[in-house]
Formats: C-alpha cells, sequence, structure tokens
C-alpha cells in the first residue's frame, strides 16, 4: 500500500504531513494514543507507567505499553513493545514515534520519558534521519519534538555491517 498522498487521511484518522498544522494533528494523535496506552502499562515495581505510539511509513499507529517483570531487566519497553508489533505487521520505516510516561501515584506531575539507549537503537531499524520523535508528559504541558538524528546522531545502522 503506498503511503498517503499529503493531506489525505489514513485508516488511523491521522493526515499525513502536509503543513504545520496538520502536523501539530498529527503530533497530538499519537501523543493521545501514546497516553491511553499508557493506561495499559503492567508497572507494580516501578509504578512508573510508559506508552507508545509509532506511524509507520504506510500511515498505520500501533500502540503499546510498557511491561515490568520482577527481574527488571527482562521488563520490557513500550517503544520496544510497539516497534516489535510494527515490525510483525510489515512495517519497515517508521514516521513517528510518541512516547508518554507518568508515575502511576502521581500521573499530574510532569513527567518526560525519553526512549533509552536500547530503544533509540530499536527505533534506528526503522527509521530515518527525519523520524519526528515526540515526548509529552501526560497532561501534554510539556512537550519535545525532535528528528531521529538529533536523539541518536551516531546511529549504529543497518548499512554499517554491508560496508
Amino acid at each position: 500500500m503506498p503511503p498517503p498522498s499529503e493531506g489525505e487521511a489514513t485508516d488511523t484518522g491521522i493526515a499525513a504531513a502536509s503543513d504545520t498544522a496538520t502536523t501539530t494533528a498529527i503530533d497530538d494523535a499519537l501523543l493521545t494514543a501514546a497516553t491511553k496506552a499508557a493506561h495499559d502499562a503492567y508497572a507494580p515495581y516501578s509504578g512508573f507507567h510508559v506508552g507508545a505510539a509509532v506511524r509507520t511509513g504506510e500511515g498505520t499507529v500501533i500502540t503499546a505499553a510498557n511491561v515490568e517483570n520482577v527481574s527488571y531487566g527482562l521488563s520490557l519497553c513500550a517503544e520496544a513493545n510497539a516497534i516489535a508489533a510494527a515490525a510483525i505487521k510489515g512495517a519497515r520505516r517508521l514516521t513517528h514515534v510518541a512516547v508518554v510516561g507518568y508515575r502511576a501515584a502521581e500521573p499530574d506531575t510532569p513527567s518526560l520519558a525519553f526512549p533509552c539507549g536500547r530503544c533509540r537503537q530499536m527505533i534506528a531499524e526503522f527509521a530515518d534521519a527525519d523520524t519526528v520523535i515526540l515526548v509529552a508528559d501526560r497532561n501534554g504541558h510539556e512537550r519535545v519534538k525532535r528528528s531521529f538524528a538529533e536523539i541518536l546522531p551516531y546511529a549504529f545502522l543497518p548499512g554499517a555491517l554491508t560496508d
């Protein structure tokens, strides 16, 4: 399926970017989806809920939440879960990654949850330098929007293995 034309709605109801207003609408929709996903987090140990929404090159939006394990090292980040789900569905390019995190005990306290190093490397597998990374608090009061190249400027990319 070809990517949607600029301004064309996708099956997710999120339009392709054609101008700043549309980009803001996409950002808002992805952050809302990530916030909803965070509510489904399994975080009995840290109490920190994280939700992620990834938008594929085809315009499909996939969400996921973090899943903790008593041994912490086996815990799964929301971003990794969303990326894995997208890859299983055939996605090979991400245009956006949105992340929202908050402490369940203090859900209205502003808190930004940037992707960890492992998740940044997972994003690198499917991102372009201009893939949009969005991070916001649960209420959307604090927001950061960066390109993937800005959050991981020296990414280890698949091309490094073939050169």
